[in-house]
């Protein structure tokens, strides 16, 4: 198996665009791949770009109705009228759409074709993530699930066991539900309680449905959980479950919106802390699945100061070239920041964090503790059906 990483992309993504004043501002794209040239790390690994996904792609996740009424709401942005998710205040349609989702569809599933085969040990598509859309409706930004996409073209190559990891700050909810009944998959979800946040969704007793009970895996965490309760939930749930199931590939999906500056959500994580998610997802691949690795983007609407220095950490990680966190963010960057955005970039590549955690296991559980209680929920719920203790 090659040990070159691959990083997916195509300058047409940034076709990925609802519009002036909508959150998923595709100037986050661009800047992250900016920095990623300007760290040189484009140097590090391949950049290759796929083909958008076809229709018999799409259909291994998507009803062929609501992919023709993405293609309709494409030629005709005017008349989407809300039916099946299209034309909403969250997912405007606008002209290409349909052409736009498909390229980002393509590339987590060239991602995940091009780490299946070896021909790449890990693969990144930051473009990627759009974990909200339902086989028959768009929902929370999302078009085509790119990263339930890539986990059915993973099980459509034989794979008997994926799992899929994601510690964007809402439930990813549409991979769940893709899902739901499949025992080949595990999904875990780490994300802002549905208390408080879209989508209402990702409660620890949503487990999986028949004959895939403990496939779905949902951790709450209570608003406002910062660095070491995030971590602490993470390494709480994460190892043992990976280890009981033994995946044969690793699919994460690393939103940025779970860091304290976000607008959207209510969670206080920083840059630092998402780094060393992302430095643990990549061991977990070595330790579990042999390295297979497949990592992904998603949410994230601090698009200056946060998202591109996040994905540019995960794509070093996985280049195998980590960016220091105290490395100055370089200056042509910053430049390229003002051009665009008439705003001031990020001096470093840090928030000036050092993550630490106690561990579940050693540290006991405190049952006055909001976080704590919502560890033991999901451990509760479903490590019973993987044979491990709660």
């Amino acid at each position: 198996m090659s040990g070159r990483a691959q990083l997916m992309w195509d300058e047409a993504v940034t076709g990925y665009d609802f519009g002036p004043g909508h959150p998923m501002d595709p100037v986050r794209l661009a800047l992250t791949m900016r920095l990623v040239e300007a760290l040189g790390l484009d140097r590090a690994l391949r950049v290759t770009a796929a083909r958008p996904a076809g229709d018999s792609t799409l259909r291994l996740v998507h009803r062929e109705d609501y992919i023709a009424a993405v293609r309709a709401a494409s030629a005709d942005p005017a008349s989407a009228d809300g039916s099946y998710g299209l034309g909403t205040p969250d997912v405007p349609a606008f002209p290409a759409m349909h052409d736009a989702s498909a390229l980002i569809a393509g590339q987590s599933v060239g991602a995940a074709e091009s780490v299946w085969r070896g021909e790449a040990l890990h693969a990144v598509n930051f473009a990627g993530g759009l974990h909200h859309a339902m086989p028959g409706a768009a929902s929370g930004f999302c078009v085509y699930n790119d990263a339930a996409l890539a986990v059915a073209r993973l099980l459509e190559l034989g794979a008997e066991r994926v799992a899929y990891i994601d510690v964007d700050v809402h439930h990813g909810d549409g991979v769940q539900a893709a899902f739901w009944e499949d025992p080949r998959v595990l999904t875990i979800s780490l994300h802002e309680h549905p208390s408080t946040l879209f989508p209402q969704t990702g409660w620890p007793q949503e487990t999986g449905g028949p004959g895939a009970e403990g496939s779905a895996v949902n951790v709450a965490l209570p608003a406002g959980t910062g660095d070491a309760g995030w971590l602490r939930a993470f390494h709480a749930v994460v190892p043992e479950l990976l280890a009981a199931f033994r995946p044969q590939v690793l699919v994460t999906q690393h939103g940025a919106d779970t860091h304290f500056e976000d607008p959207l959500a209510h969670l206080a994580v920083s840059l630092d802390a998402q780094r060393t998610a992302a430095e643990a997802c990549h061991a977990l691949a070595h330790e579990h699945a042999e390295g297979r690795w497949v990592a992904l983007g998603g949410g994230g609407y601090a698009v200056v100061d946060v998202v591109p220095r996040s994905w540019a950490h995960l794509v070093a990680i996985a280049a195998g070239a980590p960016v220091a966190p105290g490395s100055a963010v370089p200056e042509e960057w910053r430049a390229e920041v003002f051009r665009r955005t008439r705003q001031l970039g990020p001096h470093r590549m840090t928030d000036g964090r050092h993550p630490e955690w106690k561990d579940f296991t050693d540290s006991g559980y405190d049952p006055g503790d909001r976080l704590d209680q919502s560890i033991l929920a999901t451990r509760r719920a479903v490590f019973p059906a993987h044979g491990l203790l709660p």
